[in-house]
């Protein structure tokens, strides 16, 4: 192989990634959405102007409380848009991030620093923001409605309009800031994923001193699972604070046509003022809950779909 040149899959298998991401996001969300309605309310209720959400005591207690008093449904809300966000969120990562690791490997004939994946997380989630953010706006609105609205969204289409209308084509890009530096989140995942699966390909063919040596067959749905909840963990902790302020960003605003927060440093100088630094991890351990077994989920699915391909592909 000529130094610079790529794997000779690596081209191949864009679009695959595309599609094994996409199912693995829809997996994700139909599994685990009812813990991030509630991550999304415990997000907001601290802010002061969001005072139709019922005092939740815990992440318990809030999925007790939205099941008999909304049922099922409540416990859904904003399952249409998250379900498309989430698809086409990652299936667009996938294809971005996948793509920019070909544009590094072009210019190696080695593997990929920690820096390449990192750089091409953050190209990933930059572009995947520009595209989804008014999908997220409105999931996060969705999710908020209680039975107490007077003037609620009938579903994702009627949101759009009605935010169109209301308040510009703007307000579908509110939290955008925040969004955007939501990206080091992804970029922090997919290189803690990356470097720990290469730790763990190189310890299991040390065990099993095979000729098979950074083989990714040595690796099963177990290892998976747990690489994606480990690079998951690390960059929640470290990015969480940037959610809460998007979600508050992101409330419709009050009768009044004026949006409770102005911008991300308003919402900043108003948690800290009246929550301290607490208010900026408000629904952590809901999002925990989700986003830990849905990491694990997402690149179990992931990984094995891309293997089914691999798979498909040969017999072809």
């Amino acid at each position: 192989m000529p130094p610079g040149t790529p794997p000779p899959s690596t081209e191949a298998w864009t679009w695959e990634n595309a599609g094994a991401g996409a199912t693995a996001g829809f997996a994700t969300v139909a599994t685990f959405h009812p813990l991030d309605v509630v991550r999304t309310r415990f997000q907001v209720s601290g802010g002061r102007g969001l005072s139709d959400l019922p005092p939740y005591r815990n992440t318990g207690h809030a999925v007790y409380t939205i099941a008999r008093s909304e049922g099922l449904r409540g416990l859904y809300a904003g399952f249409y848009p998250a379900v498309l966000g989430s698809t086409v969120s990652w299936g667009l990562y996938f294809f971005f991030y996948n793509r920019a690791k070909q544009r590094y490997l072009q210019e190696k004939d080695v593997q990929l620093r920690p820096f390449d994946h990192l750089a091409s997380a953050a190209e990933a989630g930059a572009l995947v923001c520009l595209f989804t953010n008014p999908i997220w706006l409105v999931k996060t609105r969705m999710q908020l409605q209680t039975p107490g609205h007077t003037s609620s969204y009938s579903g994702f289409s009627d949101a759009l309009r009605t935010i169109r209308k209301e308040e510009g084509w703007r307000a579908l890009y509110r939290g955008i800031g925040p969004g955007l530096l939501l990206v080091t989140h992804g970029a922090i995942q997919f290189t803690a994923y990356e470097e720990l699966r290469k730790a763990m390909i190189s310890a299991k063919s040390k065990q099993t001193r095979g000729d098979d040596k950074g083989s990714e067959d040595l690796l099963n749905s177990v290892d998976y699972a747990a690489l994606g909840a480990g690079s998951k963990l690390s960059a929640i902790l470290l990015t969480y604070p940037y959610q809460v302020i998007r979600a508050r960003l992101q409330q419709r605003p009050g009768s009044d046509g004026i949006p409770k927060y102005s911008d991300s440093w308003h919402v900043v100088k108003e948690t800290a003022r009246y929550e301290g630094v607490r208010g900026f991890y408000r629904g952590i351990t809901s999002n925990l809950l989700k986003n830990l077994p849905a990491a694990s989920v997402t690149f179990v699915v992931y990984e094995n779909v891309i293997k089914l391909f691999r798979a498909t592909k040969e017999k072809t």
